[in-house]
């Protein structure tokens, strides 16, 4: 009895690891993003991929394309990394050539006083987490107000709604923090 027992115990188990295997294995789509949104925020509409890209940009630059709503990471042999971002609205939208000066995980967010002159209902200060504007990694733009950084709103991912930073999603805006560095140009083209 104690033996018929443990084999059904003993079967369940190996049937409910290969149930959370199957179910984990799932959790990856074919970009390597996170279908669940396991970091918050959920999956972009606009999936990572990687393109052909014809830029005379050195690999390891990073280049934001406003008007296609659209963050390059340039890599070798003429391909990039394609991202879909949201940008700044109408009156906020900008271009330069800047450095990652900062990158944060899990930042904490104390909005500009410009921010808060327009919006006085915002908190004077977040501390980081998934409720956070910033989402799970930042990295912040030379001396400027300005970041790239993920987004507990995965609905703006392509739209113009933010004061001129660029949101990505968190899934994609980990994965680009993990590629690049401290020091890393970022090209901002508005067009």
């Amino acid at each position: 009895m104690i033996r018929f027992f443990a084999a059904s115990i003993a079967a369940m188990a190996l049937l409910l690891a290969g149930a959370v295997d199957a179910s984990a294995a799932g959790m990856m789509d074919f970009t390597g993003t996170s279908s669940t949104g396991f970091l918050g925020g959920g999956a972009s509409s606009i999936p990572r991929t990687t393109v052909m890209y014809n830029g005379n940009y050195a690999p390891g630059t990073i280049v934001v394309n406003t008007s296609e709503r659209r963050l390059y990471l340039v890599l070798q042999n003429g391909q990039a990394l394609r991202y879909g971002i949201g940008v700044g609205r109408d009156g906020f939208r900008w271009g330069g050539v800047h450095k990652i000066t900062a990158k944060k995980e899990w930042p904490e967010w104390t909005p500009p006083s410009q921010m808060i002159a327009r919006r006085p209902d915002l908190p004077r200060h977040m501390k980081g987490g998934i409720e956070n504007p910033l989402g799970a990694r930042a990295m912040y733009l030379g001396s400027t107000l300005y970041r790239i950084h993920g987004s507990n709103e995965p609905e703006t991912i392509g739209q113009a709604v933010s004061s001129g930073c660029f949101r990505m999603t968190n899934d994609d805006v980990t994965d680009l923090y993990g590629r690049v560095g401290v020091g890393t140009t970022v090209v901002v083209l508005n067009n």
